[in-house]
């Protein structure tokens, strides 16, 4: 059940934009927001839904945020790793949830594009991203 909220929630939201990121493209992980704003009854933390665009190779290192984060994969296979236990290669379909400050990094090992839709429901007036050692 969750996963088709999930997926509707993802799919309707494709409509929506918002500025442009602040991640480099020449990183090869390219977050595109489609929306960020409070938490409805909780003005302290604030929900983010992106779509991202992991190229061939490309990655993010170890790193964790100060709240709950769940992804779902789009197109392609993305490798998530919870630091300290084996990587799970995610494919279409698949999804993850993250809870708060989990260590853990997002790859594709593969040779084509892999493209997910990440939602974050964080703390507000904090880093989004904190990078932890690898």
């Amino acid at each position: 059940m969750n996963r088709i909220i999930f997926t509707a929630l993802a799919i309707s939201a494709g409509a929506l934009v918002v500025a442009p990121s602040t991640q480099s493209a020449e990183t090869g992980f390219q977050p595109k927001p489609y929306f960020q704003m409070p938490l409805e009854k909780d003005p302290s933390r604030v929900v983010r839904m992106q779509n991202v665009t992991l190229l061939p190779g490309a990655g993010n290192t170890f790193h964790r945020h100060p709240g709950d984060q769940w992804w779902t994969v789009q197109e392609g296979e993305i490798t998530f790793t919870v630091k300290g236990q084996q990587p799970r290669v995610l494919k279409v379909g698949d999804y993850v949830y993250v809870p708060r400050g989990t260590v853990h990094r997002n790859q594709n090992l593969s040779n084509r594009p892999a493209r997910a839709v990440e939602l974050n429901i964080t703390d507000k007036d904090k880093p989004q991203t904190e990078q932890a050692p690898d």
